[in-house]
């Protein structure tokens, strides 16, 4: 009989973003939260470089591939929530609207 150990490297989200070297954005994504939160791929990009930034995992959500969301702040200070998934050293943005009120109460405490 053998046993096989298998160790998992857990990897914090915020640890995962410092592997990341840019954005992936193509015709799928790259309009569609402007056409539905008048957000931009810019103000997008920005929250990840701002601080604070609460990264948790969207488990509920991570059907076919890890799903995160972020909530952060832009250059503007505008707050916003961001679904994000991580493909290979990108960071794909899913979806990124305005924080709601119970949101901002949680990212500003």
């Amino acid at each position: 009989m053998y046993i096989i150990v298998i160790y998992l490297k857990m990897i914090k989200p915020r640890d995962m973003l410092n592997e990341c070297s840019g954005f992936q954005w193509d015709e799928g994504n790259d309009t569609k939260n402007w056409d539905r939160h008048d957000v931009t791929c810019g103000e997008c990009e920005q929250v990840f470089f701002n601080r604070p930034l609460i990264v948790k995992r969207d488990s509920e959500h991570s059907i076919s591939e890890a799903r995160y969301y972020a909530l952060g702040r832009t250059d503007a200070e505008r707050l916003l929530f961001v679904v994000f998934a991580v493909r290979g050293d990108l960071i794909r943005v899913i979806s990124a609207r305005d924080m709601t009120i119970l949101e901002q109460k949680r990212y500003l405490s």
